[in-house]
């Protein structure tokens, strides 16, 4: 049984870029480009109509810019999700990414495999941000509270409190549970529970919720 396409969505002004990277992706067998656009509302059009697994959205463009964009996909085709690029490897732009749905992001420098591979990661539901920014990223969302969120680990039984702590940790559903003496298949069933409670897109996300309520606290977990 063949593999299942990734459909995927490329949006940056630059038009040399967006069809380079267009062509890296559409040169993978189990890579297919859906669309392309120019600016963020473009970008948001697209999202809405052909419904594409994956968005690529650069963050600086005109009209609406990436970060916009992202928000409005997240709300309006919530099924797509999206890794940003930029040539800026700035903490500021993470953080805003994240906060407006983003589940990856990518400097366009990155080698064509790294790119591929982010887009595969993504599909399958996991989040990718590089390693090197990930810590201060945490630190930067457990020193900004919210109080909301807080009140939405509320809702969470206390297994699936333990669970959300495991994750936080960057523990693998086996891991977790090794950790709990339960099967991975029920710590899998323990995620998506936690992620529909907590109303995050993923794994990434519910940590950042467990940073943000002070149920995990940098250096000590």
């Amino acid at each position: 049984m063949a593999a299942r396409m990734i459909r995927v969505m490329v949006a940056d002004d630059q038009a040399v870029v967006r069809a380079g990277i267009a062509a890296v992706l559409g040169g993978e067998s189990d890579l297919q480009v859906v669309g392309q656009a120019a600016d963020g509302e473009t970008a948001v059009a697209l999202a809405t109509s052909l419904a594409p697994d994956v968005a690529l959205m650069d963050i600086r463009m005109p009209v609406l810019d990436g970060l916009q964009a992202t928000a409005r996909i997240a709300v309006e085709a919530p099924g797509t999700r999206i890794v940003m690029l930029t040539t800026f490897g700035l903490d500021e732009y993470v953080f805003a990414a994240l906060r407006a749905g983003a589940s990856g992001f990518l400097l366009k420098d990155a080698e064509p495999a790294r790119i591929t591979d982010a887009v595969r990661v993504i599909a399958r539901g996991d989040a990718l941000i590089d390693p090197a920014i990930t810590r201060r990223l945490l630190d930067r969302f457990a020193s900004a509270p919210d109080p909301g969120r807080a009140a939405e680990l509320g809702r969470l039984t206390p297994r699936e409190t333990e669970v959300l702590r495991h994750v936080a940790r960057g523990q693998t559903n086996a891991e977790i549970g090794v950790s709990l003496g339960i099967s991975p298949a029920t710590v899998k069933d323990h995620v998506a529970v936690i992620l529909a409670k907590l109303g995050v897109r993923d794994r990434l996300h519910a940590t950042i919720s467990a940073y943000e309520s002070g149920l995990i606290r940098p250096g000590v977990g």
